[in-house]
């Protein structure tokens, strides 16, 4: 019989799976870092609290990682993000209680109307090194196919059921070969904001529906700094807020349906 005293063997089998459960373990605390990217560290909301301590847990945060970008953004590193304390106010008193809107929602990008610190840049096109998204009539050898609508000339009907404008022009993004915004001259004149192309539906006569805003929401939707180019900032601006106007355009579609 064996006796009391017996080193443990081992074997390949045993070998490979103790080797196993620790790649899964090393995996697993790995998997845990990389999902601390975004939204950590957290800053915690306790009246103990008094100086807001970032919390990280364990494992910490992972480092700061650096894409190689075709065109590369000088400012990416010293970004800070938005402080957004005195846009939003919390709901109740205890800690982690859902933070609300202060002020219109949409014009402060808060909740679902919320933008990215993304660079104030233009995306460039990889062949020729030129901003991609820009109006057609800055766009020589883009024309809109025979078949489809032309809304250009057209008016734009909002949520309310007014007039908000008339389409002045369509911006094209030359890499994808796709209409990415229209232009709109808002009602009288006063500017032109660009209305990103999925939220905006077309019926057969050229007739524009833009249902996530009103009018009066269309005509201070953010702008743009030059006429025939729009950064990456500016997009996630003009798309938060006109996607936020689903949730926040009318009080409504803010409330529970019961």
């Amino acid at each position: 019989m064996p006796g009391a005293h017996q080193f443990v063997q081992m074997d390949l089998a045993a070998g490979l799976l103790y080797a196993f459960f620790a790649f899964f373990f090393i995996l697993c605390l790995w998997l845990h870092r990389e999902g601390k990217r975004e939204g950590y560290p957290l800053i915690s909301d306790r009246p103990s609290h008094p100086l807001r301590v970032p919390i990280e847990g364990f494992p910490g945060v992972p480092p700061l990682k650096h894409f190689k970008l075709a065109h590369p953004d000088a400012h990416a590193l010293n970004r800070q993000e938005r402080d957004l304390s005195a846009l939003l106010e919390p709901a109740d008193g205890y800690p982690g209680a859902p933070l609300l809107p202060t002020g219109d929602a949409m014009r402060d990008g808060v909740g679902p109307a919320s933008y990215a610190q993304r660079a104030d840049v233009p995306d460039l096109a990889f062949d020729d090194g030129l901003p991609k998204i820009i109006p057609l009539r800055a766009a020589p050898g883009f024309v809109i196919g025979e078949s489809d609508p032309d809304p250009r000339g057209k008016p734009v009907v909002t949520l309310d059921g007014k007039i908000a404008g008339v389409v002045v022009d369509l911006w094209v993004d030359r890499s994808e070969m796709i209409l990415r915004y229209l232009e709109v001259e808002a009602s009288g004149g006063a500017r032109r904001v660009l209305v990103p192309m999925f939220l905006a539906t077309i019926n057969a006569a050229g007739t524009v529906r833009v249902i996530s805003v009103t009018a009066a929401q269309l005509a201070a939707a953010p702008g743009i700094a030059l006429p025939e180019q729009i950064t990456l900032l500016e997009e996630d601006k003009v798309s938060a807020y006109f996607g936020g106007g689903h949730f926040y355009a009318t009080a409504a579609r803010s409330e529970p349906l019961l």
